[in-house]
Order: structure tokens, then C-alpha cells, then sequence
């Protein structure tokens, strides 16, 4: 799940508190996200007046959304893990968020195993979270640990069966483990969920390549 759609949840659980200030809080912040998104600039100037009116969680987050918009992966990423950590982080859901959004963020930074770290202590937060287990399970496949990212994957689909995103990523993992068949399956359950998505129909296309050369050589199924 990308940083703004994360931050977006933010937005929604900080408006479900009720609170006055946590309701100006989440207008700002929305705004602010919005803002990164088409002038990242302006929206990292708008959070740093925001953080001198009194350095509220919302204004941190936006700061640091801004600094990865901007580039400055690893800072942004380390503000994220400070600000779940801080005495006013809000709840365990929040916290886990800000942890999630550091995960994308150290991925961004071409840092997938400092990643799992931040997607690991988001999951303590906020357990068998589907979401934060498929991006444990991105992060992992970019580390090459197949199995490890398996296990993940088992475990959102079981919580959530037929989930398209899952199917597809364990597509990616037992075509690398080289079980094609398995691969297949979960290719065509991603498909039933989402038949016109791009990247599953281009694992599709390395599985029956896989399959071809396989069968071409002889190698059992």
C-alpha cells in the first residue's frame, strides 16, 4: 500500500477519535498529504510551520512524508520510527502505520532488510494485519528469503482467502522456488480477483515461460 493511502488511514482513525483538536489535526494533515502529492516543496514548508505552532504527531508525519516525497528516504524513514515510538504517537494502530510508512520508505531506499525490521514491528502492533504482512512478504522477496515471505503470504490469505495482491506475490515466490505449478494456481486466483491486472498478467507470462523451458528440458512438474 503506497505512503499517501496509509496516511489517508491515519487521516480517518485520528477523525474517529471525536476530539476537537484531533479532528483540525486530521484536516491539516489531509491537506498537507494532498500537498505532497503535487508540490512536495511547499508541503515539507507548510509541515515545518506546522511543527513551530507545536510540534503535533500530524505535522512530524507530514514532515516526514514530505522528506521521503523529496527523496531523503532514510531521514524520512527514521522520523517515522521516532514519531511511533514518542510518548504521543496516538494508539498501537497509529504506531503502526508510522512503522509501515518507514518500511515503504527504507524499501524506497533500496534498504529491504532494515524494512522488514520496521514491517516486523509494525505486525507486533498490529498482528496478522493483511497489508503489513504482504509488504514483509515484498520486502523479504527483495532479500531473496522465499520461504520466509511464503510463510507471510499463507498467513494473509488465510486471513483474508482470495485476496488478489497475495495471490500475485506468492505467484513471485514459487515461481522462484521453481514450483510452477503452484505458481500457476496462485496466478490464476490473482486473476480471478483482478483479470485485467498488469503485473499479474506479466507473472503469468514468466510462469508459462518457466513451464516451456521446463518441460523443453525435461524437468518433471
Amino acid at each position: 500500500m503506497s505512503l499517501i493511502a496509509f496516511a489517508a488511514g491515519t487521516v480517518l482513525m485520528m477523525q474517529s477519535a471525536g476530539a476537537e483538536l484531533a479532528k483540525a489535526e486530521a484536516a491539516r494533515l489531509e491537506a498537507c498529504v494532498a500537498k505532497i502529492e503535487t508540490d512536495p516543496e511547499n508541503a515539507y514548508e507548510d509541515s515545518l510551520a506546522w511543527s513551530y505552532e507545536g510540534n503535533r504527531p500530524g505535522a512530524r508525519q507530514c514532515t516526514a512524508l514530505a522528506l521521503i516525497a523529496l527523496g531523503n528516504y532514510e531521514t524520512g524513514a527514521e522520523r517515522l520510527e521516532s514519531l511511533a515510538t514518542s510518548t504521543d504517537g496516538g494508539s498501537m494502530e497509529q504506531r503502526a502505520i508510522y512503522l509501515s510508512q518507514a518500511g515503504q520508505a527504507w524499501i524506497m531506499a533500496g534498504a529491504p532488510e532494515v524494512a522488514v525490521v520496521s514491517f516486523s514491528d509494525a505486525l507486533t502492533m498490529a498482528p496478522g494485519t493483511v497489508d503489513l504482512l504482504l509488504d514483509r512478504a515484498s520486502a523479504y522477496i527483495l532479500t531473496e528469503e522465499w520461504d520466509t515471505a511464503l510463510s507471510d503470504l499463507d498467513l494473509a490469505l488465510a486471513n483474508s482467502p482470495g485476496f488478489g495482491p497475495a495471490h500475485q506475490l506468492r505467484a513471485e515466490v514459487y515461481l522462484n522456488k521453481k514450483s510452477y505449478d503452484l505458481a500457476m494456481r496462485d496466478v490464476e486466483s490473482a486473476m480471478a480477483a483482478d483479470p485485467k491486472n498488469i503485473d499479474t498478467l506479466l507473472v503469468r507470462g514468466r510462469v508459462r515461460e518457466a513451464i516451456r523451458l521446463a518441460e523443453q528440458d525435461g524437468i518433471p512438474q
